[in-house]
């Protein structure tokens, strides 16, 4: 055992002190989905989408908000067109891939 003169053993490394550095959560386009509570240009975009789906968006409010309405019209949306891959309600991949099949992508 390697030590001091003193016969103490040598000090090792200090732990670190500093509380690891938590980058913010990414935008909800990010993250590559949309759930209730969001807001923004790309809820918007969605409503718009989901209203060129007959009867599925029934309240058709384009405000930009992710309310229960839109969530419903999402599930209503999956179920009708047997989107599986995303939570029930969420504008998830499978879900948009679904909806731009039928609506056009966007831009074009």
């Amino acid at each position: 055992m390697e030590g001091d003169a003193d016969g103490r053993a040598a000090p090792g490394p200090r732990p670190s002190t500093t509380a690891p550095v938590t980058p913010a959560p990414p935008a909800p386009a990010e993250q590559g989905f949309l759930r209730e509570g969001d807001s923004g240009p790309e809820v918007t975009e969605l409503q718009e989408r989901l209203l060129r789906v007959p009867d599925v968006y029934r309240s058709g409010a384009t405000d930009g908000r992710y309310d229960a309405a839109l969530s419903a019209a999402v599930a209503r949306f999956q179920l009708w067109y047997g989107v599986r891959g995303d939570e029930t309600g969420v504008y998830g991949d499978d879900t948009r891939l679904a909806l731009e099949s039928r609506t056009g992508r966007p831009g074009g």
